[in-house]
């Protein structure tokens, strides 16, 4: 697995990315947890990760259409005369705002090869794959009714207005992949602002999906149209790519990816040092989120897991947790935190992560070297 470095160009990525805010990985942008430090439970928009397959496509509003389509609406609308909303129409339906995460699947991937020994493919992310965001937009449930949902719809599928994907040559076409009937319904937005702003280009303007608690390729950017269907729908992204491959496994690999697993982080640099701190109290900080439940414990070890301490959780948001272990380093040296977060589903976070071959869920505890002097 390669080390990209911070000064490796990010091509398509449309906003500033300045080293102290991320960590750039080709045509994505990893967030930066020390420059989460002292920020409330949302992220900005200036640090909020980047992930695209191809490069930010820039939209005129204008002329954008959202299309629906497909045998799961009455009258089965053809995709050459689908049912369409304009911007102007999106935006004057009644709108709901959802705080949530969006994560990529591969979060924490270098973790396999650093911590367990395990080459994977895919980007290296560490654990800056996350971005916590006020969205605002129409439920996608009310934008189906608008189209004529029949009740015999069974998957929808959403693609994006992103450039052709092409991996080893082939050519996988636009970004989409299937959602079924039941999550479109329950929770889903479709999204045009972000922390009270229109959407920025690089996260999906003029519109995205939000889809709370799954893994973040489920929230197509630049929504562009929506295959509805009264039968079970494919895609590369739920077949070729975002499902486990590996040892003791079926050749056609796991079940799709959906929810995403338990994961915590200190709001540190990767390593750390903490200079002139041997025998003064410091303050450790962090955060723990779940696509399974709301976090309700953390616990914090300062030797390496010899030893563990429960943190005061600072609970301002159901999207992820904030929380604080004071710690007196006994003295200069080399030492490694772990922070443990459990969930009110009861899950926890391992010692080790199954191997998968492209990396996807790391969800282990993270080992979190820091010198003292």
């Amino acid at each position: 697995m390669r080390n990209d470095a911070n000064d490796t160009p990010a091509p398509g990525i449309v906003k500033p990315l300045p080293p102290e805010l991320f960590i750039r990985r080709d045509s994505n942008a990893e967030m930066r947890w020390d420059a989460m430090a002292g920020q409330g439970p949302i992220t900005p928009v200036d640090q909020f990760f980047v992930r695209n397959h191809v490069v930010t496509p820039r939209i005129d509003e204008r002329t954008w259409r959202l299309r629906l389509w497909g045998t799961g609406l009455t009258g089965s609308p053809p995709e050459d005369r689908p049912f369409e909303l304009t911007y102007e129409q999106l935006r004057a339906m009644p709108a709901r705002t959802v705080t949530t995460a969006i994560e990529c699947t591969g979060t924490g991937r270098s973790f396999f090869e650093t911590q367990q020994n395990e080459r994977v493919t895919g980007t290296p992310w560490t654990l800056g794959g996350i971005g916590v965001a006020s969205w605002r937009g129409v439920p996608l449930a009310d934008v189906l009714h608008r189209a004529g949902l029949s009740p015999n719809a069974v998957d929808l599928l959403p693609r994006g207005l992103d450039p052709d994907f092409v991996d080893e040559g082939v050519n996988m076409g636009r970004v989409r992949r299937p959602l079924p009937i039941a999550k479109a319904l329950d929770d889903v937005l479709v999204a045009y602002e972000m922390n009270g702003a229109p959407l920025p280009p690089d996260h999906g303007f003029p519109a995205r999906l939000v889809v709370p608690h799954w893994v973040g390729i489920a929230s197509i950017k630049w929504l562009g149209d929506i295959q509805v269907a009264d039968h079970a729908l494919t895609s590369p992204w739920n077949t070729r790519y975002y499902r486990m491959f590996g040892p003791g496994l079926p050749p056609e690999g796991g079940a799709p990816l959906t929810t995403m697993n338990v994961k915590s982080a200190f709001e540190l640099p990767l390593p750390a040092t903490f200079e002139d701190a041997a025998g003064r109290e410091i303050t450790l900080t962090g955060r723990s989120w779940s696509g399974t439940g709301h976090v309700e414990r953390v616990d914090v070890s300062t030797d390496g897991g010899a030893h563990w301490r429960r943190a005061e959780l600072h609970a301002d948001s159901d999207a992820w947790v904030r929380w604080s272990l004071p710690w007196r380093p006994p003295g200069p040296g080399r030492y490694e935190l772990l922070a443990r977060a459990t969930d009110d589903t009861g899950h926890t976070q391992p010692d080790t992560e199954p191997y998968n071959d492209n990396g996807y869920l790391f969800g282990a505890v993270v080992r979190h070297p820091v010198t003292v002097t």
